[in-house]
Order: C-alpha cells, then sequence, then structure tokens
C-alpha cells in the first residue's frame, strides 16, 4: 500500500496505520483478481483452497470460483501471522501451487512458513520486489498458474527469498538481505529476475550519463527525477539535495520538492510542461511499478509517455541478457502505451533503442 504515497512499504500496524492517513488504498485484492482470471480455463478441473474474506475469498468468488476455507483471519486487519498460518494449512491440504499477492515480505513470511516443501508462485502487489519468486506480472502470473496446474510447465527451480530493512530504506540505505528460498515453477518468460545492485565500476559511465542528461535540461520543464544511483548521478551533477529511493523534483535546475508521494507529484506538475526520468532496476529491467509507484498512471498520464526519459548503464542494460525492459503500473491501458522499443541514454551523447513490454 505505501508506494504511492512514498513509504516504501507497509511492513507493520504502525506503518499500515501512516499509509491509510496518507490516502494509500490497498491494490493487493485488484492484483491477485487479475492472475486469478487466468485459471477460469481450469473452472470445473481445479479446487480453490484460500482463506475468509479479503485473504482470498472475495477474489476467488468475484472470478467466479467456489473456494474451499482453508483459514480465517482473527481480526479484520490481517496480520503477517495469517499469511504464516493460512500457508501452512495449504501445505498440509496438499495443495499443487501456493499463489500469493503482496511483496517481499509477504514473501518472506511464506518462506518461512513452506519453505520449499510447496511449489509457489507470487504475484507482484507490494512495494519491494527483489526476490526472483514472482512473476513479471499478474496477468502472467495467472498464465504461468494455468500452465503449470495443466502439466505444461513441469520444471520448478528453488529461487531466493530477499528482503530489506524499511526503516533504512527509508533513510536511504539499501542492504538486501537473502531470507531462503521458495520453489516456483522454472519458466523464465513469466517470471522477473532477482534484482542486481549497481557495481561501483559503472560510477564513471553514470556520470556520463548525467552530463549528457543535465546539458540538456530546458527551463520551459519541469524534471520528475526517479528512484536510482543513475540518476543520482544527475542531481550530484546539479549540486542538489536528493533522496537516493524516493522522487524528487527539478526546475531550471533548482530543487522544487524532495522524497514525493504521488499527490504532492502531481500537486506540483499541475498545468506545466513535465519530464519523468527513471533507471531500470538491475537485472530486471522494471522501469515503472517497481520501486518508483510514486510515478503512478495518474502521474504518466500528466506528463505524457514521450516525455518519459530512460537512463541506463550498458552493464545494466547487458545485464538483462536481451530480455526486454518492463512496466508494471497497474493499469492495464498505462502499461500498453509503453509497447515497441524506446530510446535509452546510456551515456555522453550514446543511445540506443530497446525494446520494452508489458
Amino acid at each position: 500500500m505505501g508506494g504511492r504515497v512514498g513509504l516504501n512499504g507497509t511492513d507493520g500496524p504502525e506503518v499500515l496505520e501512516k499509509a491509510k492517513a496518507l490516502g494509500a488504498e490497498p491494490r493487493a485484492e485488484q492484483r491477485a483478481a487479475e492472475a486469478v482470471r487466468g485459471l477460469e480455463v481450469l473452472k470445473g478441473r481445479i479446487e480453490i483452497i484460500t482463506c475468509r474474506g479479503a485473504m482470498g475469498e472475495g477474489v476467488a468468488v468475484r472470478c467466479g470460483f467456489s473456494p474451499s476455507i482453508s483459514w480465517i483471519p482473527a481480526g479484520q486487519d490481517t496480520t503477517a501471522g495469517d499469511t504464516r498460518g493460512a500457508a501452512e494449512k495449504m501445505r498440509a491440504a496438499v495443495v499443487d501451487l501456493l499463489l500469493f499477492a503482496g511483496g517481499d515480505g509477504t514473501a518472506r513470511d511464506i518462506c518461512g512458513a513452506v519453505g520449499t516443501s510447496v511449489v509457489v508462485l507470487g504475484i507482484p502487489a507490494g512495494v519491494k520486489i527483489h526476490s526472483a519468486v514472482f512473476a513479471r506480472n499478474p496477468a502472467r502470473a495467472g498464465e504461468l498458474a494455468a500452465l503449470y496446474l495443466e502439466g505444461k510447465a513441469k520444471g520448478t527451480a528453488e529461487s531466493e527469498v530477499m528482503d530489506i530493512n524499511e526503516e533504512d530504506y527509508r533513510r536511504g540505505i539499501l542492504s538486501a538481505k537473502l531470507h531462503g528460498y521458495l520453489r516456483i515453477p522454472r519458466e523464465r518468460r513469466h517470471m522477473q529476475s532477482l534484482k542486481a545492485g549497481s557495481a561501483e565500476s559503472e560510477r564513471h559511465a553514470q556520470e556520463a550519463i548525467a552530463s549528457e542528461i543535465v546539458e540538456n535540461l530546458s527551463d520551459d520543464y519541469y524534471y520528475v527525477i526517479g528512484p536510482g544511483t543513475t540518476t543520482r548521478a544527475i542531481m550530484e551533477r546539479l549540486n542538489l539535495d536528493h533522496s537516493l529511493l524516493g522522487v524528487d523534483i527539478v526546475h531550471r535546475k533548482r530543487l522544487i520538492g524532495k522524497d514525493l508521494n504521488e499527490k504532492e507529484i502531481l500537486e506540483k506538475t499541475k498545468g506545466r510542461r513535465t519530464r519523468i526520468v527513471v533507471t531500470p532496476i538491475g537485472g530486471q529491467g522494471y522501469i515503472l511499478g517497481r520501486g518508483n509507484q510514486q510515478l503512478s498512471p495518474r502521474v504518466i498520464e500528466q506528463a505524457g509517455t514521450e516525455n518519459i526519459l530512460v537512463a541506463a548503464t550498458r552493464q545494466k542494460i547487458n545485464s538483462l541478457r536481451g530480455r526486454p525492459l518492463l512496466v508494471d503500473t497497474g493499469d492495464g491501458e498505462t502499461d500498453r502505451m509503453f509497447g515497441g522499443y524506446q530510446k535509452i541514454i546510456t551515456g555522453y551523447r550514446e543511445m540506443i533503442i530497446y525494446r520494452i513490454e508489458h
């Protein structure tokens, strides 16, 4: 829930209440429904075992299934204990596939409950999604779940569950820790990769990119600068304070706003010509929808897709090994606007054209 309001996650009841106070809305049920619709082709041939209410029952019924209930949460606000308890019940029921919607915190809870004893597939619905146990987007999760249950995707692999300390993350300190492994269907084109950090050797390339972008800044535009080490080099080149893991706005080479949420970005750029600068997540290739959810469909629409600037070092592009750049904004119509090819700034007066998918 915390992405669009700039909280970088909602682990813990206090942060959850803060997110609600800022106007955050839950997205897991909507994202889960997108995945479960992919199972409609198996209706009458599979049994769905789920949890009462918002933990799965509502989604299953909405998609036309009559699920069995294995877990009833103690309260209206569910907890990590509910997640673990539900996963343990499903393991005891010997399910063929355990689908969960959330982020790295949820993956960590599932891992603690079932380890590699159950085949698991994550529906990306969180803010922190560094782990390699999630499908590329909810629709892909549904497609892969159906393929696996039909026996058309038979192989499995153990994949890393990574998570970070949210309090450190909000202070601009990013350090992911391995918490274990989950067993997932082996189907590379449907799954996202593990997030990879930037190597120290990329520093000069990032500075070259920053020189190219700063040299071409126009006084006519407001520049929304997304998170990442590549974009950090732009702010350092301008000698401006910045938030490594947040979203900042620059106009006429001055800082207009720091670590802004969706609402603040919309307010500061309303009626103004705006460009958005983003960089892909290393190893995964997401330019929107992972770690920068403040750049929501509304923010993108207000700026215009033609005003999205993508910057990445050649090393980061090479780490994709030919896989496309990805978008997963949570809005299918917005995602489809990015299909095709995108210009990527890779250095000073250097650009490439690269494929992008949703």
